[in-house]
């Protein structure tokens, strides 16, 4: 995916958890980084992102080239989602484009296609996977079988976009989102298990709110 994303009029920047803790030096880590290299790619975390009572790890990163974004901050933020904390990133010297695009090509995943695409894995008898004595070439059987189901049961889908997408948060909405922060921050800072309970029950809640808001925009 880096050789075929990877070109010098891009600034590519990529994000998520890598489940490699950028804190200690691990053969994963030193790993990553010599891929990364390759492509002028450096991680930018430094701080925890992901803390418990026993542990303190950095496995959420930012990976970029440092020499296209020569200023850039980055910071934890409480997100009041998971037990991972967000980070903000801010490229100081960014020149956005603000051209709204005309398309977004998306795969069709639901719920109909979901039921459908485990009905026509159950219907492969996979024969083709078990045929060689190399496992490397058995590998690849199993994976092109299982793209060719998965492309012709999930196919793109061209959608145009919405100025008025986030139409779906309300005032009411926003309120709740900033107590469920307070109450994420409070149940983080303390022992009670009444708190945390509380914390998940009213989290729980939220996102079913949130779920039927969306629906009801986009329907």
């Amino acid at each position: 995916m880096l050789a075929h994303l990877h070109s010098p009029s891009i600034n590519l920047i990529i994000c998520g958890d890598v489940n490699i803790n950028y804190l200690q030096t691990s053969s994963s880590k030193n790993q990553l980084d010599s891929l990364l290299a390759l492509y002028n790619l450096y991680g930018v975390v430094d701080f925890p992102m992901r803390i418990t009572e026993s542990s303190s790890t950095a496995i959420d990163n930012f990976f970029m080239d440092k020499g296209k974004n020569a200023k850039y901050s980055i910071s934890p933020i409480y997100n009041g989602l998971s037990d991972h904390d967000a980070q903000l990133l801010v490229l100081h010297d960014a020149i956005i484009n603000n051209q709204i695009p005309h398309s977004t090509i998306i795969r069709q995943i639901n719920e109909n296609t979901i039921a459908q695409f485990k009905l026509n894995l159950s219907y492969e008898n996979w024969s083709e996977t078990f045929t060689e004595d190399n496992i490397d070439i058995n590998f690849k059987n199993f994976l092109n079988t299982y793209l060719r189901i998965f492309n012709s049961t999930f196919p793109y889908k061209r959608i145009y976009p919405n100025r008025n997408r986030n139409a779906w948060i309300t005032k009411g909405i926003k309120t709740s989102c900033k107590r469920k922060e307070a109450l994420y921050i409070l149940s983080k800072n303390t022992q009670n298990p009444k708190l945390s309970s509380h914390y998940k029950t009213y989290s729980k809640i939220l996102s079913g709110v949130i779920r039927t808001a969306k629906k009801n925009a986009l329907s």
